[in-house]
């Protein structure tokens, strides 16, 4: 038996899909196929294997090596992965042992931007069959199954803003490489400020285009291009999708568009506030709503004219706000992220809510009766993992449901209300999730406990440099 058949890996969906699968890789004669898994940041990692090898793998996996998961953002290795356990307590992730990536056949893809290659998402299991538990694609399978278990899918809409400028000085240079290495010189591609006009649009059409093109050829479902208020600045909505397809397609169409633009002479970044003179800060404003799987009937449509939400809607958005400074880590994980939150900005500050606000962290949208009734909550970042984002979505939401908690009412005046304050910094996030004893129950200790750790790691080596503002503050004067 294959290690997919021993441990029963794959649903039916999944046997039919590797059927289709290999048909297309004759079909196509592809000649590679990468097997990727998104890692503890959401970035894409894994091999790229001859076709002919790739099927060979299908359902016996793929071995990649554990130090994978020992990485910040710098790609530095922040476990001592060669004591016992390799500091996460675990035999077989020490002396930098493999795990195997296991192909999901569902996510298969043809690449349009390089000929004859596919592409594959993967899980990591242990040899025994184990999943690996710092594998967040895993995590978010088992939050999915778990609201499974309720009757319940989880239906999520993107909108994703990032920067895209022309590509001036790569910085190849070997005294550029490092950990990380200098990031290149850029100059913009419009002046921004003129939101949504079509001049702007029209400026930076050439790349939005090939971008457009190819990310629907990917079959992501894209719904919109648009330009946004800063210099470089554009958004992306996707429609929305259920389950696993969302998370799966935000870290597809960030890969996407960053080896798009690169291929081109183009930079495409995700981090939330570049510093670059004039720019503005990017979001990603995740639109959820759940659905009966009994009905199809969204759970959070009010069916009493005088409510906006249904009850078990008003219960999952209080618990939204109840972990709203706890999920932080997860919804904003970088540094960088909280130079956005900014009272009277367009994002929010606090943990409140209101009747299509874009001030609020939580905006209702919809109505009685409205099927498409649901909460966009605009607090997260591009860079975040949309696994663990999506995951602390539905775990804080349903603890809500379960205590038929409270949401207060609407703010109206959400950066004057009384509510409280979102972190100011990674590190008070850090602290606000182990002040809060829900995620460690609902994610489990180990992984809370491996993910603070890299956190703290990336926040320790931020510490120790001297910025250019001590630099100017203090050089001269002292």
């Amino acid at each position: 038996m294959s290690f997919v058949e021993r441990h029963g890996l794959w649903s039916a969906e999944q046997k039919d899909a590797a059927v289709r699968l290999r048909r297309l890789v004759e079909e196509q004669k592809l000649e590679v196929i990468r097997l990727s898994f998104p890692d503890q940041h959401g970035i894409l990692r894994g091999k790229t294997l001859i076709a002919s090898e790739a099927l060979r793998c299908l359902e016996s996996g793929c071995t990649i090596t554990t130090t994978m998961f020992a990485k910040d953002t710098s790609h530095k290795t922040v476990f001592p992965v060669f004591t016992a356990g390799g500091g996460f307590g675990i035999p077989e992730m020490q002396g930098a042992a493999d795990v195997l990536m296991i192909p999901d056949p569902s996510t298969f893809r043809v690449l349009p931007w390089v000929p004859g290659t596919g592409w594959l998402l993967c899980d990591v299991h242990f040899a025994d069959g184990r999943p690996v538990p710092f594998a967040t694609r895993n995590l978010y399978k088992g939050v999915l199954a778990d609201l499974g278990k309720r009757g319940y899918d989880f239906v999520a809409g993107l909108e994703v803003e990032c920067h895209i400028f022309k590509l001036e000085e790569t910085r190849m240079a070997p005294e550029d490489a490092g950990q990380p290495g200098r990031p290149p010189e850029v100059s913009l591609l419009s002046h921004g400020y003129q939101y949504l006009t079509e001049q702007r649009y029209d400026q930076m059409e050439p790349v939005l285009e090939f971008i457009r093109r190819d990310v629907l050829a990917l079959g992501l479902p894209l719904r919109s291009v648009e330009v946004e208020y800063g210099p470089s600045q554009c958004e992306f909505t996707f429609q929305p999708t259920v389950g696993l397809m969302p998370a799966d397609s935000m870290v597809l169409f960030r890969s996407a568009v960053k080896q798009i633009c690169h291929r081109r002479g183009y930079h495409a970044t995700f981090m939330c506030r570049p510093k670059i003179p004039n720019v503005v800060s990017s979001g990603w404003h995740l639109h959820q709503s759940i659905v009966s799987r009994a009905t199809g009937k969204n759970a959070f449509m009010s069916e009493d004219k005088n409510e906006m939400l249904s009850p078990f809607g008003r219960f999952y958005l209080a618990g939204l706000l109840a972990h709203a400074r706890a999920a932080t880590v997860f919804t904003t994980p970088t540094i960088n992220g909280y130079k956005r939150y900014r009272s009277y900005s367009l994002a929010p500050d606090r943990a409140i809510w209101g009747r299509d606000n874009r001030g609020a962290m939580i905006r209702l949208l919809g109505g009685p009766g409205d099927s498409a009734t649901r909460l966009e909550n605009r607090v997260g970042e591009p860079a975040a993992n949309p696994y663990l984002y999506m995951s602390s979505q539905i775990l804080a939401g349903l603890d809500g449901v379960d205590r038929a908690l409270d949401p207060g009412p609407s703010a109206d005046t959400p950066y004057e209300s009384n509510a409280p304050l979102l972190p100011k910094s990674l590190r008070e996030a850090v602290f606000a999730l182990k002040e809060d004893p829900f995620f460690r129950d609902a994610m489990g200790s180990t992984m809370v406990d491996y993910y603070t750790h890299i956190k703290l790691a990336e926040i320790e080596r931020f510490q120790a440099e001297v910025s250019d503002w001590e630099q100017r503050e203090y050089f001269e004067m002292f």
